[in-house]
């Protein structure tokens, strides 16, 4: 099996560079931009006022200690991603260095995060479109504003805008993922643009006595919040999964990864700053447009409405690439075997996946339009800190197994680096609920009856091995 797996390897490094049907069209300001796309949205938008009751001013530590951990993980994904730059991101980096069942295990954990990630980011994008929309006197009907349950005391049948979103998306990533880059270039510049605004309309509105007491709720807040917020940071590693669309992927997709991450850590950790130094932390309580809330108190109402503008365009950004993320996953395991042969079929026209992008796209837009999605932040972060832990151990196993393997960019100070990675990823881990424990433990059971009951039976490597 080992030996399957060496020269498995080898085929794909070699292959990397050969056609493969998907058009190679990205470059590395492009992949810098899907990064802060993936990364900026949610997060910064609607998390911060959830971070800062958990930790108060010191969200801005709790934002650095997620970031940390990510920037760990970061490199260890800079490694795989310029060595092996092929469609899938982690989980065909541990197909090729870990064996079938733990790539498999990883694949169906990260079609858990990409998949809810994009449902629960298309629910949190509808709230702020039915916001916008109401400022202008157009209100959607109730029945369809929300899922069932959604809104206690109110009888609603589906979350329709939410399913739109999804839809539009999903057309927009069939038709072409140059024409997706596009549209997500100018709609993050956009957002980005907002940020920077509210960063100068809000500095001059702190009150430094708001930031006292600066840790309410010690260390432990701390790392309750970073575990939450860490959900801001999940998108930067969705820029390996374009690996196959990448003009120069050894020298471009460190570039992006790490390029989007650092960028992204700098605005968090100021917007954070600005935030709980306008606001009192205590006010967030039950609020969901944390941003917008500050410069109302500040009284600057004349730009909260540009706020949820950019909002919109943040999440919209979101879903756009996490949902190129998972179908690109989707297509890699489809290519093995293990999924059914049509979902890695590429379109003659649109060089895209295009029927895996449908799929994928009708599938979780459904899930945003029925079911209220209120505790998916915690179960995405579980399965992406698990995804991280895999991904650095990878890379330890591979400089042991083959030392030889060139690399574009090595990880530094490996073996510390990645355990390093691996233990800040278990520490905030071990900060979520058990509800969310037991969730994901049920979902990796469904995932091993999946596997031993179709998946191997299909797959290209048992069938090799036979």
């Amino acid at each position: 099996m080992s030996l399957f797996r060496t020269k498995n390897l080898d085929h794909m490094v070699a292959a990397a560079g050969k056609p493969s049907g998907l058009k190679k069209v990205l470059g590395p300001f492009d992949l810098i931009l899907m990064g802060i796309g993936a990364i900026v949205g949610t997060g910064i938008f609607v998390l911060t006022g959830t971070g800062a009751l958990t930790a108060g001013p010191a969200l801005t530590l709790s934002f650095v200690v997620s970031a940390i951990a990510c920037g760990f993980a970061a490199l260890c994904y800079a490694e795989f991603a310029s060595t092996v730059p092929v469609a899938g991101s982690i989980y065909t980096y541990s197909y090729v260095v870990l064996g079938e069942l733990v790539a498999w295990m990883i694949g169906w954990d990260l079609l858990l995060e990409y998949g809810l990630a994009t449902s629960a980011v298309s629910v949190g994008w509808s709230g702020y479109f039915q916001s916008l929309i109401g400022g202008f006197g157009i209100e959607i009907p109730k029945a369809l504003s929300a899922a069932p349950g959604a809104l206690p005391g109110v009888s609603t049948i589906m979350n329709l805008p939410a399913l739109l979103i999804m839809l539009v998306l999903t057309a927009m990533l069939s038709w072409g993922v140059r024409e997706s880059a596009r549209v997500n270039n100018v709609m993050v510049v956009i957002k980005i643009s907002v940020v920077l605004l509210f960063i100068l309309v809000g500095f001059k509105h702190v009150t430094p006595a708001n930031w006292h007491p600066f840790m309410p709720f010690g260390v432990s807040g701390v790392m309750s919040a970073a575990a939450v917020v860490f959900f801001a940071f999940i998108g930067f590693d969705a820029v390996t999964s374009a690996a196959e669309e990448v003009k120069n992927p050894t020298r471009d997709l460190p570039i992006g990864i790490i390029g989007s991450l650092a960028i992204c850590t700098i605005l968090y950790v100021i917007v954070s700053a600005i935030m709980t130094g306008i606001v009192p932390f205590k006010l967030f309580e039950g609020i969901d447009h944390p941003v917008s809330l500050a410069l109302q108190h500040a009284g600057e109402n004349w730009f909260a409405g540009f706020v949820d503008l950019g909002a919109i365009l943040g999440m919209t950004t979101v879903i756009l690439v996490m949902a190129f993320g998972q179908t690109r996953i989707v297509y890699a395991m489809s290519r093995d075997g293990l999924l059914p042969a049509k979902l890695s079929t590429v379109h003659p026209k649109f060089g895209t996946p295009f029927f895996a992008t449908w799929v994928v796209g009708i599938l979780f837009g459904l899930i945003a339009a029925f079911v209220p999605l209120n505790v998916l932040a915690e179960l995405v972060n579980i399965g992406t800190l698990a995804a991280f832990c895999l991904v650095s151990v990878a890379v330890i196993v591979l400089r042991k197994k083959r030392p030889d393997l060139k690399r574009a960019f090595r990880c530094p100070g490996v073996p510390v680096i990645p355990a390093i990675a691996v233990i800040f990823c278990l520490a905030l881990m071990s900060f979520l609920s058990l509800i969310t424990w037991i969730a994901f433990g049920i979902w990796l059971a469904i995932g091993l009856l999946v596997y031993f009951g179709y998946a191997r039976s299909r797959s290209l490597l048992h069938g090799v091995t036979q």
